[in-house]
């Protein structure tokens, strides 16, 4: 007995099962009264832990910092450190699954896009239904806003069928100006090599054995994989397909991205929509400070010969 929750109990066993004093116990046990005595002021936290168990249940693989940001949008204010606590008295820690370990090469740098629709990742992805039939999903990602803007699932997937959907990508988004793929047979068929001729997208391929290359897409289809198909037990195709629209849209619009300070990627892009217009805004009327005569030295302008004479 260390706790003094356990002190409590033991005490409370001797005066019912010996009918001994409280203060007898205590000197039997070697518990102080006033620790046995105490009683807590802790705020009843059960409605929060039912939220919690409720989102838990929901959001399967999220851990206590996703899900106290989902509680925060609720209004439910509560310290990350108490969350904590609380989520591990429920028994909610999410168990890390295992994987096999790989040799890590040199990775060289890869340049981050600097505005929406510069750089599409596309990427394939493979599961199986209740009855053993396999199906392929092809996932198509906005690097710059994490957006994901198709998940299309089928038993095959040739590079005509991915021309299609990127077509049907441009014309709700627009043409990238870039596209990065892995070297599959899809992505390097003449059909392809065509569409991005016609379209005069660049494309990207990464080198081979070199996933990390792409890392964008790889990090969405780890995500997707453990959250979603992981998770669930596709019946028929049909299925498949709505599980991942519904999944698509919660990803979109209200799962939080460490990598976007904690926001939804929709509002990530809406944001920087209207920084992007904020800008031109500013160029167009001149905002931008006019350049110097001449670069200021380190001495500074008051040098002779740091100034051009004026014409």
């Amino acid at each position: 007995m260390v706790t003094p929750a356990a002190k409590r109990e033991a005490v409370a066993h001797l005066r019912v099962a010996f009918e001994v004093s409280e203060r007898r116990a205590c000197s039997t046990l070697g518990a102080d009264r006033t620790s046995v005595r105490y009683c807590s002021r802790r705020r009843d936290d059960e409605a929060v832990r039912e939220r919690l168990r409720e989102l838990a249940a929901i959001r399967r693989r999220f851990g206590y910092r996703r899900l106290h940001i989902l509680l925060a949008r609720e209004g439910i204010a509560m310290n990350h450190k108490k969350l904590r606590r609380l989520y591990r008295e429920e028994r909610l820690q999410v168990r890390r699954r295992g994987g096999r370990k790989r040799t890590v090469g040199t990775r060289a740098p890869m340049a981050i896009p600097q505005g929406p629709n510069q750089r599409l990742s596309l990427d394939f992805l493979s599961d199986a239904l209740a009855d053993g039939r396999r199906f392929r999903v092809l996932a198509i990602v906005d690097d710059f806003t994490r957006e994901c803007l198709a998940l299309v699932a089928d038993t095959s997937l040739p590079g005509l069928r991915v021309a299609r959907e990127l077509d049907a990508t441009i014309a709700h988004r627009g043409r990238p100006a870039m596209i990065v793929s892995d070297n599959g047979t899809e992505f390097t068929s003449m059909t392809m090599l065509r569409w991005a001729q016609e379209h005069r997208v660049e494309w990207h391929y990464i080198a081979p054995g070199k996933p990390q290359q792409n890392a964008f897409i790889e990090s969405f289809n780890g995500r997707l994989r453990d959250e979603l198909l992981n998770e669930t037990l596709f019946t028929s195709l049909a299925h498949a397909r709505a599980a991942l629209l519904t999944w698509k849209d919660d990803y979109n619009t209200v799962r939080p991205h460490s990598g976007l300070n904690n926001l939804a990627p929709s509002i990530f892009a809406e944001l920087s929509a209207l920084k992007m217009q904020r800008d031109e805004a500013l160029r167009c009327v001149g905002g931008s400070a006019p350049h110097p005569v001449a670069p200021p030295t380190q001495k500074g302008s008051n040098q002779p010969g740091t100034l051009l004479p004026a014409g």
